[in-house]
């Protein structure tokens, strides 16, 4: 069978979602084309003798992206099947089949999208407990994405150790596929996904989990013999606030062993807001885990959703305040201080009777909402604009968050906005 396994949008990585199931597809005889939309045009050619086109759907971006493709692919090759996969696969799954998606998966998809391949039955939402394959990373061109650090930029290699989430935040996209599960990928896979993008030039590693110490056992042993093996090769992993407190033991073990970033989605630092989110931390504990960061010398990168429904343009200004006063102006990403509350269909945010949205957007993908009161939607307006603006410009994030100050009433002249080298960050910043 011929195989076409599509991405549109993965943060300028090279997709595991596409380098895993192209192995167990391959295993199988069928023929994989990869084709990695953020990095080379869509032709016809690649899509019109394809028996099956299957659409890697793991970010919010990435599912709008990919809409108007499945309509140009069901136009070219109607014959193909179309499958999508994915965590946002099964969030979007009317529209999707109304689009001529004859199969959604959502979960530990490789099974049945070999399953699919070979003309057998598959379930849609698996949260089966795989025996993974290492990746079949040909076929890629070569990854843009790179980790800049004290003037020196890496090439980044990008793999997951484990998907899915213990934990049950009201507005994550993850719950209403995983259920509060997670899954591990064998340490051995993991190692050897690693080692094959070194080998292909990159020097710093992106663990792409959901939380690293979902597992923290099994994460610790991974980044010991990565470490033991290529001493030289930097890695940074997301953890939540709750997991850097409870772990804090673990913390100097990171540091030594390579990582030189944690970001961690703090959300908010309202305490009403963090309880309407259920995530389980509070703003007392956030300041603690700068403190714990900061003495393991290990950089936060801390993110946010800036406006949600509970936002006031005056915990807008203490966001801000806070972030100054921590010293973290140029350790959070500027459009962190721009985004805006997604709503996504079978979000557990919709259970909250003091949500209020209108129908929901199959362009935008969410159900809108509007804040009761408009002079903070005319603000979270300004803020948008302003920071897709002047990083268009070129400006640095201390320039940026001075702009988006003075927009929000808030002096700050006072605090460092000199941009500082030693401040470790990625190329692209974007998180859902």
């Amino acid at each position: 069978m011929n195989v076409v396994l599509i991405s549109t949008y993965d943060l300028g990585r090279q997709p595991f979602g596409l380098a895993s199931p192209q192995a167990w597809l391959r295993r199988d005889g069928h023929s994989v084309r990869l084709l990695d939309l953020s990095f080379e045009k869509f032709s016809d050619d690649d899509v019109r003798n394809a028996d099956l086109a299957a659409f890697y759907l793991p970010m919010h971006t990435a599912t709008r992206l990919a809409l108007p493709v499945i309509e140009r692919v069901k136009r070219l090759n109607p014959k193909a099947k179309l499958v999508c996969y994915g965590l946002y696969a099964p969030l979007n799954a009317d529209l999707l089949r109304a689009l001529g998606v004859e199969t959604i998966l959502g979960g530990e998809f490789e099974a049945d999208l070999a399953k699919i391949a070979r003309g057998e039955p598959a379930q849609e939402n698996s949260l089966a407990r795989l025996q993974f394959l290492r990746p079949d990373r040909s076929g890629f061109r070569e990854a843009r994405a790179h980790f800049h650090h004290g003037g020196e930029v890496k090439p980044v290699a990008y793999t997951e150790a484990s998907r899915g989430c213990k934990h049950l935040c009201r507005h994550c996209p993850i719950v209403p596929v995983y259920q509060g599960h997670f899954r591990i990928v064998q340490r051995d896979v993991v190692l050897d996904d690693i080692r094959q993008q070194i080998e292909r030039g990159a020097r710093h590693v992106t663990f792409g989990d959901p939380d690293f110490f979902n597992g923290p056992s099994h994460a610790m042993r991974i980044v010991r013999a990565l470490h033991a093996e290529f001493p030289a090769v930097t890695y940074d992993v997301t953890i939540k606030i709750e997991h850097l407190l409870k772990h804090r033991d673990l913390l100097g073990a990171l540091r030594e062993t390579g990582c030189v970033l944690v970001t961690s989605a703090v959300e908010s630092l309202d305490d009403r807001v963090l309880t309407k989110l259920e995530k389980n931390h509070t703003r007392r504990d956030f300041f603690e885990a700068v403190r714990l960061m900061h003495d393991a010398d290990l950089t936060l990168q801390p993110t946010f959703i800036a406006f949600t429904p509970w936002t006031t343009s005056e915990s807008y200004r203490d966001l801000l305040g806070a972030i100054a006063k921590s010293n973290l102006i140029h350790n959070v990403p500027s459009v962190q201080l721009a985004l805006r509350l997604l709503i996504t269909s079978r979000s557990r945010l919709l259970e909250l009777d003091d949500v209020r949205v209108g129908a929901f957007d199959r362009k935008s993908l969410v159900y809108p909402w509007t804040h009761d009161d408009p002079q903070v939607d005319q603000l979270a307006s300004r803020v948008f604009h302003s920071v897709d603006e002047l990083q268009k410009q070129g400006r640095t994030r201390g320039q940026i968050f001075h702009e988006i100050s003075h927009l929000a009433g808030l002096a700050l002249d006072d605090f460092d906005l000199i941009p500082r080298a030693a401040i470790p960050y990625l190329d692209e910043p974007w998180y859902c």
